[in-house]
Order: structure tokens, then sequence, then C-alpha cells
């Protein structure tokens, strides 16, 4: 027999004594309904009716709430969606590509006629594929999907934590990863992050399900989502595995033996869920498939051991951009504080602080409770899944973006609901105020600290978080004074503890929902200085066209760039003038001598990666229509209308032109493929038409991050070079091929 903390919310709720957590209700436990509901069934509503009133035994306000939170989290996520055009363009151009290919779609390549891969597994893909394929391909249909998979994580959460715990803990718990930024700015983008957090907040709901009563078919349906994690981003879905293992072991109700065949049985339907594909790849003839993009030698495993896996850790990456470090690693300062610093503290770390702090006090209150118990188990399956993944990309030497924290928002939002709400039904204890009031002020004081950085952005915001949240600090600590006006004292921890907690995350969220994005590297509003920024983040002068560029005139300090907009690029939307960086990249990719600057800052990031005249390696090339119209002539004669060095390049061309290009190199530029002899023989086959000249790229044989990295697209860069002739086009450099 195991316990059910009890869920009271109807008709007890915020004003009633502190709930009794020892209690075992199997009543409820049989019948799935929270513990604590004493509401008869009324008379039989209509089908709309049931569903805006919910079961009968929640409250009246719990399903409409509920709504209300989706809702708004939709047009959060959905709202002028089209402005960022193509966001990634290096991921829109493969989507492209499997709308026109059922291989490319299958395999993820970058081109419908299937060079290469992105170097990333395809799942993420599919669903914009598939919308492409029925709404047609443009921005919209390319971002939906992701916006969706938000709405749908928000959901899950609240689905998660109302299992065993009040729907306040729960509409909590939700909020917060709808309020926190980098949510809101991945689940409007297209990068692999926004599937992989829906996934893994999946898994962690089906590990719930599972330690209920000890189901195997619920620990299956974890591992099967987090093996199509990994075929979507592959070894960081991995890193919730001990926890989810951990935790089941721990407080499952079952025997041991049990629970340990049943972990087993979970670690078996994660290898198949992430190994069918792979083995499809790895058993593909190398001819019959394209080159697996971001490996040093065409193999799935070399993708999945060295770039997309432990180089990650180590920083020995064959093939990646990395050279320059930053305090350990070129991608900005790493260790325990990392998640704090100015390139990934505006993120998601706004209630970090606050609420790893009630999480450890009400695991030290929970210690002694019986093995199965249920809040002790949530709260070491979230925050256990928080730390983990934290701690991976806070200590990781190898290419990690600030964007990856999108993968904490869930275990975040999870954290705080229960945390919050088990130590506010503890209020009448000492242990419980201090905790909440501990939790309260951390936060508030990391959210002053946080402003601090972006001070010019909505400055009179830092004060009101001060000065609100130590009200709410005293108001909590003061609650046993506040017996006699009980609906007062509530009210006012209320308002003072949410308003001061979520008011920074709330605006962030929504500005940077407002700011268009685009390249490879977005950031949320505000960017406090010395972070990477990257276009929709970062600069003075607020997002391009964005809503609250209107609405304020003159946008956001610390979103955008001046003028409002990125002139330039096929989208209308993205890049800088000449569809490159401000100064420019190096020419024939690579760093001088072989060694790359530091990236800890914006704005040597920016001059590193900018691309030249014909995009870059972080920004995609800006096609127009004079060489639209030149790669679209007599391109059915041909397999790639076009090559030219890194993805990113590829991509805009691609994009504008509808024909497939050849992105040399891959997505750094680097990878082997093809090499200059097989390039040869696809011109003397006829298979390429031009070549389009463009700076960008590593594959100039400078910037290796602890691997070799190839000099073929200088190579052939330099062939091509020396035995066609130039042409300018829209201001393009182009060699035709064919002549």
């Amino acid at each position: 027999m195991t316990d059910l903390t009890p869920a009271p919310d109807a008709p007890v709720g915020l004003l009633d004594p502190p709930a009794q957590l020892d209690a075992v209700r199997t009543d409820a436990l049989e019948t799935g309904a929270p513990a604590g509901s004493e509401w008869p069934p009324g008379p039989r509503r209509g089908h709309v009716a049931r569903f805006v009133r919910g079961k009968e035994s929640d409250a009246p306000w719990v399903r409409p709430a509920l709504i209300a939170l989706l809702a708004a989290t939709a047009v959060l996520y959905l709202w002028d969606l089209g402005a960022s055009g193509w966001a990634n363009s290096f991921y829109s151009a493969a989507v492209q590509a499997g709308t026109k290919s059922w291989k490319a779609f299958f395999f993820g390549s970058s081109d419908s006629s299937n060079f290469i891969t992105v170097d990333k597994p395809p799942a993420f893909l599919w669903p914009m594929e598939v919308s492409a394929r029925i709404f047609g391909l443009n921005s919209w249909s390319v971002l939906a999907p992701q916006a969706l998979e938000g709405v749908a994580t928000v959901g899950l959460v609240y689905l998660s934590v109302r299992r065993w715990f009040s729907a306040q803990a729960a509409l909590l718990g939700a909020a917060v990863v709808a309020l926190t930024p980098v949510a809101a700015m991945m689940f409007r983008y297209n990068n692999p992050d926004a599937m992989l957090a829906l996934l893994l907040t999946g898994a962690l709901y089906a590990t719930i399900r599972g330690l209920e009563r000890a189901q195997t078919k619920w620990l299956v349906l974890a591992g099967t989502l987090v093996g199509f994690g990994f075929i979507t981003k592959m070894m960081q879905a991995f890193l919730i595995i001990p926890v989810m293992a951990v935790v089941y072991l721990l407080a499952a109700p079952t025997g041991w033996w049990r629970r340990v065949w049943q972990v087993a049985v979970m670690g078996v339907s994660v290898l198949v869920a992430a190994g069918w594909w792979v083995a499809a790849v790895a058993l593909t003839p190398a001819a019959d498939r394209p080159y697996v993009g971001g490996s040093q030698n065409n193999s799935i495993l070399n993708l999945i051991f060295g770039y997309n896996g432990f180089g990650r850790l180590t920083g020995n990456e064959s093939g990646s951009v990395g050279g320059g470090r930053v305090a350990g690693s070129m991608w900005g300062p790493s260790g325990l504080t990392r998640l704090f610093n100015s390139e990934f503290g505006n993120m998601m770390s706004w209630l970090l602080p606050g609420a790893l702090l009630m999480g450890a006090v009400l695991i030290g209150i929970t210690i002694r409770a019986r093995r199965t118990d249920r809040e002790r188990a949530a709260l070491l399956l979230w925050g256990g899944s928080l730390v983990c993944t934290g701690l991976v990309i806070s200590l990781a030497q190898g290419i990690i973006h600030p964007y990856y924290t999108v993968a904490l928002a869930a275990p975040l939002g999870g954290l705080v609901g229960i945390a919050t709400m088990g130590l506010w039904q503890r209020r009448e204890s000492w242990a419980g105020r201090i905790g909440l009031a501990a939790g309260l002020a951390a936060t508030v004081v990391w959210s002053y600290l946080l402003l601090g950085r972006t001070a010019d952005w909505f400055p009179a915001l830092r004060p009101f978080v001060a000065v609100v949240g130590s009200l709410g600090v005293v108001a909590i600590l003061a609650l046993p004074l506040l017996r006699s006006v009980p609906k007062l004292a509530i009210g006012l921890v209320a308002a003072l503890g949410l308003g001061a907690a979520l008011a920074a995350p709330l605006f962030s969220t929504v500005a940077t929902a407002a700011t268009p994005h685009n390249g490879a590297i977005p950031s949320v509003t505000p960017t406090s200085a010395g972070g990477q920024g990257g276009p929709g983040g970062g600069f003075p002068g607020g997002g391009p066209g964005g809503g609250f560029r209107r609405a304020f005139g003159g946008g956001f300090p610390g979103g955008g760039f001046p003028g409002g907009g990125f002139p330039g690029t096929s989208t209308g939307t993205g890049g800088f003038p000449g569809g490159r960086f401000p100064g420019g990249g190096f020419p024939g990719g690579g760093f001088p001598g072989g060694a790359a600057p530091s990236f800890g800052g914006g704005a040597g990031a920016r001059r590193a990666f900018g691309g030249g005249a014909g995009g870059g390696f972080l920004s995609s090339s800006r096609s127009n229509p004079a060489l639209n119209k030149l790669l679209q002539a007599d391109a059915g004669r041909f397999t790639w209308a076009a090559a030219t060095v890194n993805s990113n390049n590829a991509a805009g061309y691609q994009l504008g032109s509808g024909e497939p290009v050849m992105a040399i190199g891959g997505f750094n530029g680097t990878d082997p493929a093809p090499t200059l002899a097989q390039f040869e023989k696809h011109v003397s086959e006829g298979k390429i038409h031009y070549f389009i000249s463009g700076s960008g790229g590593f594959g100039g044989g400078g910037g290796p991050g602890g691997g070799s990295t190839s000099d073929d697209a200088s190579q052939i860069t330099s062939w091509v070079e020396s035995h066609y002739t130039a042409e300018t086009v829209g201001g393009v450099t182009v060699y035709d091929l064919s002549s």
C-alpha cells in the first residue's frame, strides 16, 4: 500500500488549514480522483459544458483556469510567428528538402538531392515536414509545430504535477514553464530543442504514472519517449535516464527485484526506440544514402559518440569549430556557475536559486517519510532532472549554447509548483514559512542582480521586484500574526510573492516572444553585456519590426538591432546588410593561423562567424531575384543547381530558389564531403551547375576544437577559382561549372 499526497482543491483551497500529508487514501488511488474531494456529481451536462467544467471532483475554477493558461500560452507562442522568417535557415532548408524527397525526409538531408544530412537526427524535422507538405512551405508551416509542442509541454507539466498534487501546484508549475524566456524563444523556433523538451517532459509524466502502481507499460512508454528524444538530439536526451531509474528504484511500490527488472525493461525500450533509426542508417550502403553530416568518416556512430556525444562533454570534437577557449571552453566560461553567467543567466535562471532552495528544504522535511512517499519521489524526479541536466550543461567543455537550457524549463516548473505548495501546506510550521520566505528572498535577490546587468531595460522593474519581494518575505514570516484576517493574509502573500517572483520572467518572456529571431544561436530579451547576443537579442534598438517595437517606438534595449530590421535577407526579416555579420568572415573558411578567437563576448562571436558576401557560418546567405532566376534556369538538367561552402550558405540560396544546393563540408564546412576528387567527378558528370563563392565556415583547416578538420572545402574553392571564370549576379560571385 502506498500513500497518496492529498490534492486539496475542491472544496478546500489556499485558505484551508495545512493538509495532513501522511494520510493514505486508497479510494482515491483506485478511482484516480484527487484526494480530499467531496464534491457530489451534478446533473449531466453537454459535451462542451463538461469540457469547460472538467471533472466533478475538481473545483469549478480548475478547468477554466487550465484552459485560460493553455490559450494564453498558445497566443504567446503563435502570435506574429511569421516575423522570424525562416528562423534557423539551416533546418528550414532541410524541411524544404523533406517536402520534396521521402529519402531526405527519412535521413534528414539538407537538400532534396540528398548530398549531406543536417548534423542532428531527423525526428524533430518530421512534424515540420508533414506540416509543410500539408500547408505548403512557409514560415508558419515550419514554426507552428514547435509552438504547439510548447503548448503541449506546458499541458504535460500540469498533468504530471496534478497526478499527485493540488491544482494550484499544477497551474503554478505549468505557468512557470510558459513564462520561462528561453521556452518562449525556442518554442517559436525550429531548432530540435522544442521537440526534445516535449519528449523528455512526456517521459517524466510516464515515469510518474509508472510509480503509482508499479506498471511496466508506463516505463516502456517513458523509455520510448527518451529513445525518440535520442533521434531528436542524440545524447542530450539520455541525461534524465539516471534520475528516472534511481527514483523508480527508490520509490516504486513493489519489490526490489521487480523494480530492477522494470528499469531494465525501460532501458531496452530506450535502445529499441533510439536504435531502429540508427541501425537503418548504419546498414544502408553509403552510396544509397546522404553523407552523415557532422561526422568525419560518414558514420552515424562517429556522429553519436563524437560531435554530438562525448565531444560535447570533453571539447574533443572532430570537425568542430573550436580552437579558442574562455576559462575552459570556447563557448564561454564553464563551471558550476555557468547557468548564472552573462550568457546563460537571462535564459531561465530567474527562479532557479529559489526553486533549488525550496526543493532542498522540502526534501529535508520529507527525508524520514516512507520509502514510497510520493511527495519526496516527485521532488527527486523533477529536482533531479533539473540538477542533472543543469550540471552537464554547466560543466561541458564542448559546444554548448545558452538556448540548450530550454530542457530545464519543465523540471524547473515542476519543482517550483510542488515545492511552493508543499511548503505552503506547512505554513503553520517555522520550517514551512522559512522555506517559503528563503525561496522568495533568493528569487528576489537574483532577479535584482540579473536586472542590474541590463539596467536600461525597463528600469522601473528592478526596484519593483526589490520592494514587492521584500514585503512578500515579511508577509510570509508574519503569517501567524495574520490569522484573524486569513483572506487578507492569503491575498497579500499571493500578490506580493507571485508578483515579485514572476514579474521579471514575465516581462522577459513577452519581450522575447515579440522579437523576431534568426540564425543559429538565438538569444532572449534582454541580453546582458558579454552575452552571445545574436539576431533577435542583445543589441540596442529593439526587435526588428516586432510588436513591442511598434508599441513602444524603439523596442527594448537589449533586444534586436538598431533600426528595427535585418535588411537584405530573402525573407526580409533576418540577417545583416549584405547577408553577413559586421566585420565579414575569413576567406576560404577557417581562422588565420588555425586558431579561433574567444567567443565569450557577443561582438567577437559575431565578427568571427561573419559570412562574407555569401552569408556565414551562423547566418544564412542572402539570395536575390537575379540569382534565384539563374539557379532555376535549366535546374532540371542538374542534380544540384549549385554548390557552396557550408550549410548556412547553401540554405539561403536553396530556400530562395527552391532548387537543391550542395552544402560542401556540411554545417561547419569541415566535413570531408565531398573531397576534391569527388567534386571534380560530379562536375565532369554534369551534376553541378554553379559554384557560389562565399566566406564563412571553417573548412580552411583552421579551428580544430581538439579534433581534426578537413580542408577539402578550401581545396575545392581554390580549384574552382583557378579553372572557371567568375561572374557577379546580384552582388554574389558565381562560377558556371557547365561552361
